[in-house]
């Protein structure tokens, strides 16, 4: 059997702005009615954070919920943490209509970290990023360049970027250049 590895075993990018890949993380996506009780339940007991609304995210250390779509969440969690979520998961909604996937290895994650981290997303994603439009806990599901991507801001300074695992080294890539780029001045 082979040994679990991230995308870009934690390829880190050092400036003004880090970016780095956080290595491995669980994910599972989560399909159902997200108003149902036992769904809500469930995803708080596993990860510990709150129960996010329409376009939100949340997170605590490596736990956290997102908001993919009226019918779709993603949840975080220590890799290692999976398999046995994925058992209470079924075991919680069992009689109701879900699906339940682990999607480890099909993503990669980075977080995006220092004063003008804002800056470097805005300059890769056709999203309004203003402070007054934007603010920690909002996660949008969008692209990054040429790529499929999510991200949220954790708080002032951060910024976590879900992406497929297939372009990881593109999303870095391209992350690491929007930094390395340096200000616009924008906000």
């Amino acid at each position: 059997m082979s040994n679990a590895v991230s995308a870009l075993q934690g390829k880190v990018a050092a400036g003004e702005v880090t970016i780095r890949e956080a290595g491995l993380r669980g994910m599972i996506t989560l399909r159902g009615d997200l108003s149902d009780r036992k769904l809500k339940a469930i995803c708080t007991k596993l990860t510990g954070v709150n129960f996010p609304a329409q376009g939100q995210a949340k997170s605590e250390g490596e736990k956290g919920l997102c908001w993919m779509s009226p019918d779709e969440m993603l949840m975080l969690l220590p890799y290692a943490e999976v398999p046995e979520a994925l058992t209470q998961i079924n075991n919680a909604m069992a009689g109701t209509h879900y699906l339940a996937e682990n999607v480890s290895d099909a993503r990669a994650m980075f977080f995006v970290e220092g004063e003008f981290c804002r800056e470097v997303i805005a300059k890769l994603a056709p999203v309004d990023l203003h402070p007054d439009t934007f603010k920690p806990g909002d996660f949008r599901r969008t692209r990054l360049g040429q790529i499929a991507a999510a991200f949220w801001m954790r708080d002032e300074d951060t910024f976590e970027v879900i992406c497929f695992r297939s372009v990881a080294a593109y999303a870095f890539d391209l992350l690491a250049a929007s930094a390395k780029a340096g200000r616009v001045g924008h906000f």
